[in-house]
């Protein structure tokens, strides 16, 4: 853990000794208790401009923890500061920093408290001039010279787009509001990063149907059917993430959380999912009556109709041929799980495909083929011996 403390008497580096670090620990764990008690709250860009104390009471718990930070700085900057002298003039604690050495390179401003309006509106003047709008990217880290000296090294989007600053600078100041407007500040992107991974998943389901997001996918920007707010969100990690380590579902909150993704139709286990369509495939193909080649031996050729509604459109253009050879040959789906086998068993799949028809059976055809074809064996892939 890195914190930064502001100072102008002194600059050079700060050996922080081990007591500093419990103290930090402790720290910590404070703010990460308060941000446990952080509720989620969908806010529109008028609620944000609306600044009255009853409908921002709930974000007073980020001045908490600014306070706790602030309160850090002044009880023990001193400290430090004589820390640094005792490590200067004192030999064998020299040699003790030199083998284990714990510093803070530079002493920075605090990047929620430190950092004036003034300067974070012109470092935000300088992205919109370069970029023309004020959609950061989730992590922005400042790195070129058009910005202000002080927010070099520094992650910009996480600064602003906090209610800590929102509170600290914005919340009282209509004229400041106005500023920002000008340039295009996006007000949504003030909320905690799970509404907004929440309402980028609703966007997807409309559009989509489910929530099988694929892991790469990012909410494209500039397209208006998806919130300005989620532009450039790795929605597809984030989803990656809530399955394989539960991401944004721990806590007190977890559970709630949940039942918003189940109502969703959220998927949590994928292979699951996938044998389960597969069976389901399987049963539609054994209804239909356009098929006489077995009602579970499938062609490898075989792909569920566009638009028929005999099928459930969420099986439309299922490889299902391909996905049968797939079982057969390579084990898909059953590999070190002998109850899906027995599944597929009791409803009768097929798994000896064509190989049971056994070498003499095929020359058979192949003979009887080229004497029908003028000695010809170029047997088309799509062609099948009628019945």
């Amino acid at each position: 853990t890195q914190h930064s403390f502001t100072t102008t008497t002194n600059k050079n580096n700060v050996i922080i000794s081990s007591t500093d670090i419990c103290m930090l620990s402790r720290l910590e764990e404070d703010v990460l208790l308060l941000e446990e008690e952080e509720e989620d709250f969908l806010l529109s860009e008028e609620d944000f401009l609306r600044a009255d104390e009853e409908t921002w009471k709930k974000s007073d718990i980020s001045i908490r923890k600014i306070d706790i930070l602030n309160n850090f700085n002044n009880n023990n900057k001193d400290k430090f500061l004589l820390g640094s002298r005792q490590q200067n003039t004192n030999k064998q604690q020299r040699q003790k920093k030199e083998e284990s050495p714990l510093r803070v390179s530079t002493i920075n401003m605090n990047p929620i408290t430190g950092y004036t309006y003034q300067s974070a509106l012109e470092a935000l003047k300088t992205y919109h001039s370069i970029h023309g709008d004020l959609i950061l990217p989730r992590r922005f880290t400042v790195t070129s010279k058009e910005y202000p000296s002080e927010w070099h090294g520094v992650d910009l989007a996480s600064t602003v787009y906090t209610m800590k600053w929102w509170k600290l600078h914005i919340k009282y100041s209509p004229d400041r509001v106005a500023e920002l407007n000008k340039i295009g500040f996006i007000w949504e992107r003030l909320q905690p990063e799970w509404n907004l991974i929440f309402s980028a998943l609703i966007t997807y389901s409309s559009i989509y149907d489910n929530l099988l997001v694929p892991v790469n996918f990012v909410v494209p920007r500039g397209d208006d059917a998806w919130p300005k707010a989620t532009w450039g969100l790795g929605l597809g990690r984030c989803v990656f993430r809530m399955r394989l380590r539960n991401d944004f579902l721990n806590g007190p909150k977890g559970a709630n959380r949940r039942s918003q993704l189940l109502g969703l139709g959220f998927v949590w286990d994928m292979r699951e999912y996938a044998f389960t369509k597969f069976v389901a495939a399987l049963r539609y193909y054994a209804k239909t009556s356009s098929h006489k080649f077995g009602p579970l031996k499938v062609p490898s050729t075989f792909e569920v109709p566009n638009n028929d509604n005999s099928w459930p459109r969420e099986l439309w253009n299922y490889p299902l041929g391909a996905k049968c050879s797939a079982v057969r040959q390579k084990g898909l789906y059953i590999k070190d799980c002998p109850e899906r086998t027995k599944r597929l068993s009791d409803i009768g799949f097929c798994w000896e495909g064509n190989a049971s028809l056994g070498w003499h059976k095929v020359v058979h055809a192949a003979a009887i083929y080229s004497k029908m074809n003028n000695s010809n064996l170029r047997v088309p892939i799509t062609f099948r011996v009628p019945s």
